[in-house]
């Protein structure tokens, strides 16, 4: 949900990644009622088209790209320069998932896996960072509390969603000199149509949300709030920063409770 009256992004530049639907769709729609002129990215051209649906066409700007692909991703980068002719915030959003262990997935669901979430990650930021040390502007990465800790049954995701947050740490320290800041999100189990499938089981449900603090799965709106945030002069003195968006999933060491009596 927006703050009615705030306004942080009037007149700044944005593109997210992965923004036909979920997170990345909430997030660009939250930077776009905050002001900002924002390229939606993704490689799905119904969802793409179905969220563009009924946008200011002067502000919002509609990007098909597969950022797993170098080439795509120069092109881009030419349409950005196009439409915006700079950027001042990157939102590396994308991903995919694959569920099983080493031993139950391929090696070419790990290349899907790895190749979107971050080698895609590091196609996008290559690219942008010239024009983001321009800007003095900075990123924001879609990580994952599966990045910072282990889960059952999703190896790959965890592995890449990790190179994610420590690739997140070493931005920030390898060009905070020039003014850009690189920051990142670790949501917890959120509703979205990633999850859509497992939050169909209820018993998978409860048990989640007995392991979260606030008792709820969390929200894209969630997910936004806290990606405009870290991109916003509020945050001006903050990089290197793995914020758990999680309802305070990540604050357990995982033991159960103990009895009271």
């Amino acid at each position: 949900m927006t703050i009615k009256g705030l306004n942080r992004f009037t007149g700044r530049k944005v593109l997210v990644t992965g923004a036909a639907s979920g997170i990345g769709r909430a997030t660009a729609l939250r930077f776009l009622d905050e002001g900002a002129q924002v390229i939606f990215v993704d490689r799905d051209r119904q969802k793409l088209d179905a969220v563009m649906e009924g946008l200011d066409p002067s502000r919002a700007f509609a990007s098909l790209s597969d950022i797993s692909i170098r080439s795509e991703v120069a092109g881009l980068l030419s349409f950005t320069k196009e439409k915006l002719g700079g950027l001042d915030v990157l939102v590396n959003n994308a991903g995919v998932t694959a569920l099983g262990t080493v031993l139950d997935c391929d090696l070419e669901s790990w290349g899907t896996v790895c190749a979107t979430i971050l080698t895609g990650t590091i196609n996008v930021s290559r690219s942008f960072l010239p024009l983001l040390i321009e800007s003095r502007g900075n990123i924001v990465n879609t990580a994952s509390v599966s990045g910072m800790r282990g889960d059952w049954n999703t190896a790959y995701y965890d592995a890449a969603k990790g190179g994610v947050v420590n690739l997140t740490r070493v931005m920030a320290m390898d060009h905070g000199h020039t003014g850009v800041r690189v920051n990142a999100i670790c949501p917890s189990v959120t509703r979205t149509g990633m999850t859509a499938e497992a939050v169909k089981d209820e018993a998978f449900v409860k048990s989640v949300e007995g392991r979260i603090p606030l008792r709820r799965l969390g929200l894209p709106e969630d997910m936004a709030a806290a990606i405009t945030f870290l991109a916003s002069d509020d945050a001006a003195y903050v990089t290197g920063l793995i914020m758990p968006v999680d309802g305070g999933v990540t604050a357990s060491n995982g033991q159960p409770p103990f009895p009271m009596s």
